[in-house]
């Protein structure tokens, strides 16, 4: 009732505006902001309106409503209505805008010998006269390219429309070139040139308020986001996408974001809710006859089919993507179906079809990076299940070089972080396989290889070709090196993997699932900082989670012996300290060992031979904190003066610098020079980005006008060298809050263990301000005595564990945690 209402309130404000120029302005200021529905209307009716007193203007109205059709997905809707009229438009404008507008419905068709045709006579009137909606017939080409895989060619006709937008300008052509130029980037599987494309598509488009654009830009932002394996930022771009095109009735663009949901749901494992998704956007596409839209959902049905096991169903989407492609001779479209029907092969035991296949598929110059590591994989999978093991190894080091060599081309570390993740299955499936055939040893090599790599590249600590094996890895060296135990965790898919390194031996035990770890880990971390002390409960999986990930390993420890943690995946999340030792009595393994958590074992090594070479001078202080709350987002830290009182009586004032309340900023600390400090202590807010871990930062006291001035970046606390012993973040969430696969967690803690602190000691959970002060005072305490930072931090969490009252419980002493290795 109220949709009618509104409607009938548009159509009674519309036909009140006697002048043309006062309604068409209307109705185009409607079809930009996105609500095409509604311009479509607008435009139907005023050119009824001024068919007969004004035919001009009445094909300036058509022409708006067949370009809202078109947006809207209805190509052929929009065709009936311009090609319906006897009297061709009057004015040169109006018919190169129509005849572009043809050329792209009939792309979008897959009628391109009429696209051809009609954009080819736009060219002629353009060549013969410049007129201003030449722009859009340049990209009008680009799309026609698009839909014909000729992704290098689009990017020409898109860099040549933006030209021609901002010498005339266009503003409008301009944020839809450059959104262009993100899907052809996108094509292309230049990640970081389509978010960097895309994003000032979305800036331009909000500038002048085009709402279908900048939905448009969402949504591919949502696709480039699940192409670099952020699953979460990509599913919730793609569904605010989904969302804004219902509310407009943009079919199309409503499909594509479904279809998008459906693969960050296969990809997070969902296969149920993904194959849901897929046949919506099938029947969204069938209702438009949108060719490359059906093309698309039934590539993805294919896939998600396969991985189901419903091999004829598999079989049927297949074939129906493949006869889309070869119908539109586009190769390209054609290799992702027909990599379905190689493992669909494999899977029916048809062994050489499916290598036949494969092996097209790889060979194929229009192959890209990702279509070829994928199989490269199933080459390795099948000769694996046939017992070829030298043909499987092979393939697997293939896929893994090519995937590396795609990694090491993407420009800006934050997108190498997250695309690790398209990998995740290969190295998961390579370590399986080397454990099966007893190659210990080298599993953990390309374990460990696999998780070192992208914080190693940032840190400049590793410079292989991605071509190379993994360089040789001594790992009982390292352990004596630290004089430790190192627990390095793979969590894999079917089964995972403890390797217990000691000076004398490697061992290696077999872990449960990946999926049933994650599941005990996120119930004890949810009991962890419930109401319920869980010693006195006997929380199950904290008992569990013990039995499970060290409880193998017990009898390589000693007591108070020194254990590195090397965690994978949610056990970057897990303090181990927590975890319930059953026997004699139950009670915290923080009891039993000192415990530091590290990224990888080559830089586990790296630390620990840096540290015996490192001169950091006196043991001289930097505490900054007790910063003036920028805004109403960060109330002020009621103790954090006492935190800073109790902290910097340990130092002479001669060997601290103390930067407080309004001196407490970013600028400050980065002009203190903070190399010359031994240990360095913040006492304030601090966020994590989850989609951007250098977005993470400290919150300070505002340093100028500018909005955020008040923030402490990651990315620039990497810019400023530092050798402190250890770094302290007394912040809310200062690791980071999200771990990639193969990278551990990032955030805080890891910026300022690649600015080259030897030690970070970060929170895994918003932290107590009752209990902090008297945990940093004790820490400090110790660490006068001359312990080491693990073992200080050890004692100070001791001393409330043992302590009378509340701060016995985890809540208060096990957030932080001390993370080692740079």
């Amino acid at each position: 009732m109220g949709l009618s209402f509104l409607t009938l309130a548009c159509g009674l404000a519309c036909t009140g505006r006697s002048s043309p120029e006062a309604a068409y302005d209307h109705a185009y200021k409607t079809f930009l902001h996105g609500d095409l529905k509604q311009s479509q209307e607008e435009a139907h009716r005023e050119c009824l309106r001024f068919r007969d007193s004004s035919p001009e203007w009445a094909w300036k109205f058509r022409i708006l409503e067949g370009e809202s059709l078109l947006r809207r997905g209805l190509s052929q809707e929009a065709l009936m209505l311009l090609n319906s009229q006897s009297t061709p438009p009057e004015t040169r404008n109006a018919v190169v805008e129509t005849l572009a507008i043809e050329g792209v419905a009939y792309a979008h068709l897959h009628r391109f010998p009429d696209a051809e045709r009609s954009l080819g006579q736009a060219e002629h009137l353009c060549a013969a006269t410049a007129v201003d909606m030449c722009g859009n017939v340049i990209r009008a080409n680009g799309v026609l390219a698009v839909e014909r895989g000729q992704s290098s060619l689009a990017k020409q006709f898109f860099q040549q429309s933006l030209s021609f937008a901002r010498a005339h300008n266009d503003h409008f052509l301009e944020a839809t070139a450059l959104l262009n130029l993100g899907l052809a980037s996108l094509r292309e599987e230049r990640f970081d040139e389509a978010i960097d494309w895309t994003e000032a598509a979305f800036q331009a488009s909000m500038t002048i308020g085009a709402g279908n654009t900048t939905q448009i830009a969402l949504g591919n932002l949502g696709w480039a986001y699940y192409k670099l394996g952020d699953f979460e930022k990509s599913l919730e771009l793609s569904l605010e996408a989904e969302k804004r095109a219902r509310q407009v009735g943009n079919v199309t663009l409503q499909l594509s974001w479904i279809t998008n949901a459906g693969y960050v749901y296969a990809g997070l494992g969902d296969f149920a809710r993904a194959k849901e998704s897929y046949l919506r956007g099938l029947a969204l596409a069938t209702s438009i006859d949108s060719k490359e839209d059906i093309y698309n959902a039934l590539r993805a049905l294919a896939l998600v089919s396969v991985e189901g096991g419903e091999l004829e169903e598999a079989r049927k989407y297949s074939d129906g993507a493949i006869a889309i492609a070869r119908t539109d001779n586009n190769r390209q479209d054609e290799l992702y179906p027909l990599l379905v029907k190689g493992l669909i092969a494999a899977r029916s035991g048809d062994s050489a079809g499916a290598e036949h296949i494969f092996r097209e598929v790889q060979n194929d110059p229009n192959a890209n990076p990702s279509l070829t590591w994928r199989t490269q994989h199933a080459l390795a999978r099948l000769y694996e299940d046939e017992g070829r093991s030298d043909a499987a190894d092979r393939e697997y080091q293939a896929a893994l070089a090519t995937f590396e060599a795609a990694r090491s081309s993407l420009q800006r570390s934050d997108s190498r972080l997250p695309f690790s993740n398209n990998a995740s299955r290969i190295y998961d499936d390579y370590v399986h396989f080397l454990v099966a055939r007893g190659k210990t040893d080298d599993a953990l090599r390309w374990a460990d290889y696999s998780r070192a790599r992208t914080l190693a590249e940032g840190l400049g600590l590793l410079v292989k070709s991605a071509s190379s094996e993994p360089p040789p890895l001594k790992p009982q060296q390292i352990a004596r090196q630290t004089d430790g135990t190192i627990l390095f965790y793979w969590l894999g898919e079917k089964q995972s993997y403890l390797w217990a390194i000691t000076p004398q031996k490697t061992s290696l035990f077999t872990l449960p699932a990946g999926s049933e770890i994650d599941a005990a880990v996120q119930r004890y971390r949810k009991a962890l900082v419930g109401p319920q002390d869980i010693l006195e409960t006997a929380s199950p999986d904290g008992t569990g989670l013990y039995r499970m990930l060290v409880a193998p390993a017990q009898p390589l420890l000693t007591k108070d012996t020194q254990v590195f943690v090397i965690p994978d995946g949610s056990l970057n999340g897990l303090n181990f300290e927590t975890l319930l030792v059953p026997e004699p009595r139950l009670h915290y393994w923080i009891e039993d060992a000192t415990i530091a958590d590290a990224s990888s074992l080559r830089l586990l090594a790296a630390s620990h031979n840096s540290q015996h070479d490192s001169k950091t001078g006196p043991s001289k202080l930097l505490l900054i904190g007790d910063a003036v709350s920028p805004n109403a987002d960060y109330a002020e830290l009621p103790k954090a003066g006492v935190e800073i009182e109790n902290i910097e009586k340990h130092f002479a004032p001669a060997g601290r610098e103390v930067l407080t309340r309004a001196q407490a900023t970013a600028p400050a600390y980065l002009a203190s020079a903070p190399e010359r400090f031994a240990y360095i202590h913040f006492v304030a807010h601090g966020t994590a980005s989850r989609s951007s871990p250098l977005d993470s930062a400290v919150i300070l006291s505002k340093a100028s006008p500018e909005e955020d001035s008040f923030k402490l970046y990651a990315r620039d606390i990497i810019q400023h060298p530092i050798h402190a012993e250890l770094v302290t973040i007394s912040t809310c969430y200062g690791a980071g809050s999200r771990a990639y696969t193969g990278e551990g967690l990032v955030g805080l803690s890891w910026a300022f263990l690649r600015a080259g602190a030897h030690n970070v000691i970060g929170a895994l959970w918003e932290v107590s301000d009752a209990s902090t002060p008297r945990l940093m005072d004790q820490l400090y305490d110790e660490l006068k005595k001359g312990r080491s930072p693990e073992a200080a931090l050890r004692s100070a969490k001791l001393s409330l564990l043992h302590s009378e009252g509340a701060f016995r419980r985890p809540l208060y002493w096990a957030p932080f945690q001390l993370y080692t290795g740079t």
